[in-house]
C-alpha cells in the first residue's frame, strides 16, 4: 500500500511540475508580447493604421483592459481553450488552428521518436555483437559519432533532393497528396540525429556488460549471440537509452517545427511561423503555449517511462 501511495505521490509531483512550468511558459508567452517596446495593435495593422482601426483591433484582442484583467482572461482562456478567433481567419477560433496543427506535429514526433530507438538499437547491437567483422563495427561507430554531430539541415534537403525531387522514390514531405508515406520519410529524416545518439549510449552500455556474469551463463547454458544480446544485455543497457531519448526529445521537437517549414508540411512550426509573420497574436500565443506542453508531456512521459525500467530511478 505504501508503495501504491508512494507511486501515486510520485505521478501527482509530476503532473504539478509539468503544470508549472506550461504556467511560466504561457506567462513569459503573454508577457513578452505585451510590455515589449511598441503597441501590439500598430504591430499586427502597421503604422499606417488608422486611429479607428487600431481601437478596433484593441478591443479585440483585449488590450483596453488593465494588465490585470488581460492576464486572468489569457489564463483562463488557455484552460477553456477559447483564445479568441483568430486575426488571420475571422471567425475561426484560434485553438481550433492550433489543435488541428498540433496533430501533424504529435505524429511527426511520435514516429521519428521509434523509428530512432528501433535503428540507434540496431546499430548499437551491430557495433557490438560477433556478427560483423571488428572493422565493419570501427565503422558503423565512426558513423555514429559523425551523424550525432550533423545538424538536420545539413543532410535533410540533400536526401530529399536525392530521394524525392531526382529518383522519385519517395514522396516529397510536404505534398498534401503524400499520406503515410510522406510522414514515414519526413520522420525518418527527423529520426536520424536521435538514433545516432541512441546508437552510441547503447552501444557504451552493451559494451559494459559485454562480460558481465549473467551474460557468461546465459551463453554457458548454449544461449544464442542473438537471445543473449536481445534477451539479457539489452533489457539491462535500456536505463541509458530511455535517459538519451528523454534528453533528446528537446531538440527532436525543434527539429519536427524546422522540419515542417522547410517542408512546408501541416504542423506547429508553420503555424507559429504563419502566425507571427501576420502578427495573429491569438493564433501565435496558442501555438507556442501548445508546443511547450508537447514537450513538457512528452519529458514527463519518457520520465515516466524510465522510472518504471530502472528501479534506481524509482528510489
Amino acid at each position: 500500500m505504501n508503495a501504491i501511495a508512494r507511486a501515486l505521490a510520485a505521478t501527482f509531483a509530476r503532473i504539478a511540475e509539468a503544470l508549472v512550468v506550461v504556467w511560466l511558459l504561457a506567462s513569459l508567452v503573454f508577457f513578452a508580447l505585451r510590455l515589449l517596446p511598441g503597441d501590439p495593435a500598430a504591430l499586427v495593422l502597421g503604422d499606417d493604421a488608422s486611429p479607428v482601426e487600431l481601437a478596433r483591433v484593441r478591443a479585440t484582442l483585449h488590450l483596453d483592459l488593465p494588465l490585470g484583467a488581460q492576464y486572468a482572461r489569457f489564463l483562463r482562456g488557455l484552460v477553456t481553450l477559447d483564445l479568441g478567433e483568430s486575426l488571420r481567419r475571422p471567425g475561426v477560433s484560434a485553438m481550433a488552428r492550433v489543435l488541428e496543427s498540433l496533430g501533424p506535429t504529435s505524429a511527426l514526433a511520435s514516429v521519428a521518436v521509434g523509428l530512432g530507438a528501433v535503428m540507434g538499437i540496431a546499430a548499437a547491437l551491430l557495433a557490438v555483437g560477433p556478427w560483423l567483422r571488428p572493422r565493419a563495427r570501427v565503422w558503423i561507430e565512426r558513423a555514429l559519432v559523425a551523424t550525432s554531430a550533423m545538424p538536420l539541415l545539413a543532410f535533410a534537403p540533400v536526401i530529399t533532393y536525392a530521394l524525392a525531387a531526382r529518383a522519385r522514390l519517395v514522396p516529397l514531405p510536404g505534398d498534401p497528396d503524400a499520406g503515410i508515406a510522406g510522414l514515414l520519410f519526413a520522420s525518418t529524416l527527423l529520426s536520424i540525429p536521435l538514433a545516432a545518439h541512441v546508437g552510441r549510449v547503447g552501444r557504451a552500455a552493451l559494451v559494459d556488460l559485454g562480460r558481465a556474469p549473467f551474460l557468461v551463463v546465459a551463453r554457458a547454458k548454449g544461449a544464442s549471440n542473438l537471445r543473449v544480446w536481445l534477451r539479457h544485455a539489452l533489457p539491462v543497457a535500456s536505463g541509458p537509452i530511455v535517459t538519451v531519448v528523454a534528453t533528446q526529445l528537446g531538440a527532436l521537437l525543434g527539429g519536427a517545427v524546422v522540419l515542417e517549414r522547410l517542408f512546408e508540411r501541416a504542423g506547429l512550426g508553420t503555424l507559429i511561423l504563419e502566425a507571427y509573420a501576420s502578427r495573429d497574436l491569438p493564433v501565435l500565443e496558442g501555438a507556442v503555449v501548445a508546443a511547450g506542453a508537447l514537450f513538457v508531456a512528452s519529458q514527463a512521459i519518457a520520465a515516466a517511462l524510465q522510472a518504471a525500467i530502472d528501479p534506481r530511478v524509482r528510489a
